[in-house]
């Protein structure tokens, strides 16, 4: 399959901070990969700069065939973006937010346009309504709708759910498997787990840098973590315990459970020894999740940070 997206070396800086460090992407036409990180690592401006809206210091590539750095305003009218805050106007009403973003884009058969993007995500009832009175997950349905109505090839979409109750998050990805399936590229920043288990590839990122890259299944595989699950009375209680202990990455109750995590499967087991003859609790052998997995790697990372 062509490549959708295809940057390398990717660097910006603002200031002596540099914000993105040599970041590199290819990803396929029609997938949708998952964009990981902690809040100021860079996920945003690296969007930004896949868009075309900012201009990378060094380091280049192309996004849907065109040149990163001079082809910036074809990739514009190709790319459908949504912002992590709500970007439309709340004082116009559904419909007349997307007849708004229509002609911003010059479209042809604007009513028809809209009328199909109404009935896909799902809004036609509500095309009256005003914007700035609708709950947080219709507000992402109309975001998508304006994101869409223009026909891009690529999407992309900055913590689109945050704030979104897990039914509207699970219909809006729905739909985002339903675009990808039409052969729309899609590139998703995102918190939740569970969202990034529904794409079919995940680039973590931290403090700039690329740290790992591929399906959930492969970072998983690749990630060298030993995991152990506790369960009895009293387990989940020892999370404070093991945290900070030496060979435990990650300590974390689940209800009565414990899940604890690390990289050496030898120090793991130091580290769970003195709990280990507690006939009230049980140990089994896990494998580690991606959240283990990103909290691993966010204590590996460079803080970039001023003063860091």
């Amino acid at each position: 399959m062509s490549l959708a997206i295809d940057v390398h070396g990717l660097v910006k800086r603002y200031g002596t901070r540099t914000v993105v460090d040599g970041f590199s992407l290819a990803l396929e036409q029609g997938r949708i990969c998952g964009f990981l990180g902690p809040n100021g690592s860079g996920k945003t401006t690296t969007l930004r700069m896949i868009c075309g809206l900012l201009t990378p210091d060094s380091g280049g590539g192309t996004c849907l065939g065109h040149d990163l750095v001079r082809d910036r305003e074809a990739i514009k009218r190709l790319t459908g973006y949504m912002t992590q805050r709500f970007g439309l106007y709340e004082d116009l009403t559904i419909r007349e937010n997307l007849e708004f973003v229509g002609r911003v884009y010059g479209l042809d058969r604007l009513g028809e346009r809209v009328d199909q993007s109404l009935e896909r995500l799902g809004l036609t009832t509500r095309q009256g309504q005003l914007a700035g009175s609708l709950s947080g997950g219709w507000k992402q349905r109309l975001a998508l709708a304006a994101c869409v109505l223009h026909g891009p090839r690529l999407l992309l979409l900055d913590e689109p759910t945050a704030g979104v109750d897990p039914k509207a998050r699970r219909a809006f990805w729905d739909e985002i498997h339903a675009y990808a399936a039409d052969g729309i590229t899609v590139l998703v920043s995102t918190h939740y787990m569970d969202e990034a288990e529904r794409c079919h590839e995940i680039a973590y990122i931290a403090y700039g840098e690329l740290m790992a890259r591929g399906t959930a299944e492969d970072i998983i595989r690749q990630s060298g973590l030993s995991a152990l699950v506790a369960s009895g009375t009293g387990a989940d209680r020892l999370a404070s315990k093991l945290r900070y202990t030496p060979g435990v990455t990650a300590a974390a109750a689940f209800g009565t459970t414990l899940h604890v995590c690390g990289p050496d499967r030898a120090a793991l087991e130091r580290a769970v020894a003195p709990w280990r003859g507690d006939p009230a609790i049980v140990w089994r052998d896990a494998e580690p999740t991606l959240e283990d997995i990103f909290i691993h790697l966010m204590g590996r990372a460079r803080d970039n940070a001023p003063g860091a």
